[in-house]
């Protein structure tokens, strides 16, 4: 679908690989500029195996490697050699980073008018915080998310994904899309500012709006495992571990039936999602104490399914890497790594009927294709290149 898209890619870690990881997945060529010597500082990541970090091979499958010495005058060049022969830029350097290289949007659409380039960072590159470095967790705390998880009475807690980074990424993904999109119609150019801090705050579904509409009445606070204002709606125990029930009115009937018990339908206690809120100490235990009765976990699950209750077990990612719902959906997915041989790791999200078929990725070694980049793109030749290396500009490492 990206086919024939090129892509220079300044970014390390895991908000700005994710953008250009999804855009290889659709065949986008990815030039991934590491710094020398170490590279992309994820490169040292844990989980490391045989001194392969798989946390990287997860993040930069299909992507090509160039390692230059942004100290040295000529990296810096070799690098903006390149910006005319490509239609994205992208980064999520610390501030000023791509400033002092002059290699900024401003200094950079000089030599490609019609380059794309986009900026992840924590708090957006315009913006009266755009100074703060900062990072998943810290954007979870700006954003008002760690506010809204935990319990009630406890303290804030984070998401233990990296739900920031994540969802920045993919911000940026779709981004870059619509703004290729608008390139092919206009033949403009443009710069895409990403902030992780946004990407998290628009996702406060309700908040933000039933604060402002109830002029302060209303103030949002994490309520812990079980919704404040309706239920069942949330995190129950069954006979052996934890599922979610999520029932609203138009299904509040048939959690009532599932428990054998109708009454329960007109009882005054539990007759809108508003009164079984205020009254859910005595609903929950009634559900659990019927979650219970079953043998399993499935059965239980089995029996609100046959009910149309909505529910679903809490699976921890041990649990997940067998479960034939991430099998059968490629979710669960085994890739080829030119060191360790297989690595599993999530399967890609996006369903393509057009473009059914998965690509045969593999991650990078450090500078591994120094050489393709500079005698292609460049037209360097090999006493050329090996002249880079004699002077420090060039960097390659084994893993």
């Amino acid at each position: 679908m990206l086919s024939g898209i090129k892509v220079l890619d300044f970014t390390q870690y895991l908000a700005g690989p994710t953008a250009t990881r999804l855009m290889a997945e659709l065949g986008a060529e990815i030039i991934k500029v590491e710094q020398a010597k170490g590279g992309d500082p994820s490169r040292a990541l844990p989980f490391l195996k045989e001194g392969r970090s798989v946390y990287f091979i997860q993040q930069n499958r299909g992507k090509k490697s160039l390692c230059v010495d942004f100290s040295k005058p000529e990296g810096v060049e070799l690098v903006r050699a390149l910006i005319p022969q490509v239609d994205v830029v992208i980064e999520n350097y610390g501030p000023g980073v791509m400033e002092r290289r002059s290699l900024d949007y401003e200094s950079l659409r000089h030599l490609n008018p019609r380059l794309i380039m986009c900026s992840i960072s924590a708090f957006g590159r315009k913006s009266p915080l755009s100074h703060l470095t900062g990072y998943d967790y810290i954007a979870q705390a700006f954003s008002g998310i760690m506010h809204m998880t935990g319990d009630a009475d406890g303290p804030p807690r984070f998401v233990g994904v990296a739900i920031a980074d994540g969802i920045a990424g993919v911000n940026a993904f779709a981004a870059l899309g619509y703004a290729l999109l608008h390139r092919d119609r206009t033949g403009q150019g443009q710069y895409i500012d990403i902030s992780m801090v946004d990407a998290l705050y628009h996702m406060q579904s309700v908040e933000v709006q039933m604060f402002a509409a109830s002029q302060g009445a209303y103030k949002p606070l994490r309520f812990g495992i079980h919704h404040y204002g309706s239920c069942p709606q949330g995190v129950f125990k069954g006979p052996q571990g934890y599922m979610v029930i999520l029932a609203l009115d138009r299904q509040w009937p048939n959690v009532a039936r599932a428990l054998g018990k109708p009454e329960l339908i007109t009882d005054p206690r539990f007759s809108s999602a508003g009164r079984r809120g205020r009254n859910q100490k005595e609903l929950i235990p009634m559900i659990e104490a019927w979650l219970q009765s079953f043998p399993t976990d499935e059965a239980a699950l089995k029996a609100l399914a046959e009910h149309r209750v909505p529910a679903g077990p809490v699976l921890s990612v041990e649990e997940s890497i067998t479960h034939p719902y991430f099998i059968a959906r490629r979710m669960v997915r085994q890739v080829p790594d030119q060191v360790l041989g297989e690595v599993t790791i999530p399967g890609f999200p996006f369903k393509f009927s057009a473009f059914p078929e998965e690509r045969d990725l593999r991650a990078p070694l450090l500078g591994e294709h120094n050489e393709e980049i500079l005698m292609h793109y460049l037209g360097r030749s090999q006493e050329g290149v090996a002249t880079l290396y004699q002077q420090g500009v060039l960097h390659k490492g084994e893993r």
